[in-house]
């Protein structure tokens, strides 16, 4: 089949999974889980190497009859999530060897869920972005319940999985509805096309609405408000790699999805979705923000950040100004890459302080658990500075630039009030996170247990938070990456 090796990643990914699952049956205690461990982490090496060949190339393919796309944007964003996933796995080892679950459950679910982010992210087909968005969806549905003694992730795996139905029924009901309004259609290059000839104008009713679905699923996927309802419980009640494995490389799967769906698929019908997601984003950085402040519970406090954050996201496609200037178009959306590339790596440094943190019996997911820790641990201290300075988008840390450039990117488009709006927020926002500030230097520990943990996750934890500065300091090169693997995705 032509074209067929740019799915080697995923077809490795898949049969790691099962092999997995497989090695399981042979294991009986914690120190042959451990091989399981190491299995997946090599899985995911072979699928970044392959990933990484492909982005080198730098050429747009397709295959399986132009259903998957292996372009810049696909590629650089695949990367991206198997670093987020192999992240995850070392910082949570630990927490799962002491909670009982280091088990191929684990691994071979957060590898499915992994692959079905890649088809998502690759998908020019809306059959094929939805199996991608099912697979993805089903296995973190599991993987939350994973602790079936635990009452709180229980109740939270219901509630991901009926709310994530719902979100699914709205995605699949709106696609079903475009389908029909284009003449039967399934493929987003062809979307476009019949969109822009005026093939659908008499079905104008109903595309409008099947965009309407479309924008509430994606929303729900996002976790925008109002669809964020499920956001906050779920964070707290998952297990805190589980949250992880849904805080970081998800939301990179669900922007590139944002991409293909509108900027590729429905781009001629900018004027109105640019309108629904102009209200999503600032209703999430009202909410997002101002709920935020109320919380007492670390992992909640993150929960309704990364909603202010997502609004942060949608804001880059307002800028964007898609049908009206292909490069600008492109620009902007490649500044959105920016910003979830950056959230994401500032995700993963920020619950991994809190896995570092973590020992049997103690979870560290409460604010006040982190009082005095400048007394009990001063570099674990300082890094979690850099995590809230990034989040709270103080200079020199590369959480201020990503806001930076989504900010000058609404100026540029002449939306001023959007800008003030997320000046303002963000403000706002910056409170919570210099709370966390002072609690870490300027009170007295509650808990004087001595902080221990493996020197790979301390290794990985201090480059992680180091490259918030790093990145911060010299921006160019992470934002010309994702702008340039827009541009060649868009054919601008």
């Amino acid at each position: 089949m032509p074209n067929f090796f740019i799915v080697y990643p995923e077809i490795v990914l898949a049969i790691f999974a099962t092999a997995v699952l497989l090695l399981e049956l042979g294991t009986h205690n914690d120190a042959y889980r451990r091989i399981i461990h190491v299995v997946s982490l090599i899985s995911l090496a072979i699928a970044g190497v392959l990933t990484a060949r492909l982005l080198h190339s730098g050429v747009n393919l397709m295959a399986f009859n132009d259903m998957f796309v292996s372009d810049p944007l696909a590629n650089l964003a695949k990367m991206f999530s198997l670093i987020c996933v192999a992240v995850t796995f070392v910082y949570g080892q630990r927490y799962a060897v002491e909670r009982g679950f280091l088990n191929g459950e684990f691994y071979s679910l957060s590898l499915f869920s992994l692959v079905g982010q890649l088809v998502m992210i690759s998908s020019n087909n809306l059959l094929a972005l939805y199996m991608g968005l099912e697979l993805q969806a089903l296995s973190l549905y599991a993987l939350v319940a994973l602790r079936r003694d635990h009452v709180r992730s229980i109740e939270a795996a219901m509630k991901y999985f009926i709310l994530g139905a719902i979100a699914s029924g709205l995605l699949l009901f709106g696609m079903s509805l475009v389908y029909g309004a284009t003449g039967g259609s399934l493929s987003l290059t062809e979307l476009a096309n019949k969109v822009a000839g005026g093939h659908a104008d008499t079905q104008m009713p109903i595309l409008i609405m099947g965009l309407v679905f479309l924008v509430a699923g994606v929303a729900f996927k996002l976790g925008v408000v109002p669809f964020h309802m499920w956001v906050p419980d779920v964070y707290q009640g998952s297990p805190t790699p589980v949250t992880l494995m849904i805080a970081a490389a998800p939301k990179i799967a669900a922007f590139v999805m944002v991409v293909r769906l509108f900027i590729q698929g429905l781009p001629h019908l900018s004027i109105d979705w640019q309108q629904m997601f102009a209200v999503l984003a600032v209703l999430s950085l009202i909410l997002g923000n101002l709920a935020a402040i109320r919380q007492k519970s670390y992992k909640r406090m993150l929960a309704y950040s990364g909603i202010s954050h997502m609004g942060f996201v949608l804001l880059g496609f307002l800028s964007a100004r898609a049908g009206v200037d292909p490069y600008t178009t492109a620009l902007g959306v490649g500044h959105a890459f920016y910003y979830v590339i950056v959230y994401s790596i500032t995700t993963l440094a920020s619950f991994g302080a809190i896995l570092a943190m973590t020992h049997a019996g103690f979870e560290a997911d409460q604010l006040d658990d982190f009082k005095g820790l400048n007394q009990r641990n001063p570099w674990l201290a300082f890094l979690l500075l850099l995590v809230m300075f990034s989040l709270a988008g103080i200079p020199p840390l590369v959480g201020f630039m990503a806001k930076f450039v989504v900010i000058q990117g609404l100026v540029n488009a002449g939306l001023f009030k959007l800008a003030l709006v997320a000046v303002l927020f963000s403000l706002i926002g910056a409170f919570y996170y210099l709370r966390v500030v002072k609690l870490m230097y300027f009170d007295k520990p509650e808990n004087t247990t001595p902080i221990q943990f493996s020197a790979v996750q301390h290794g990985v934890l201090t480059v992680n938070a180091l490259a918030l500065i790093v990145l911060g300091v010299l921006p160019n090169g992470l934002i010309q990456m994702a702008v340039n693997a827009v541009l060649k995705s868009l054919g601008v």
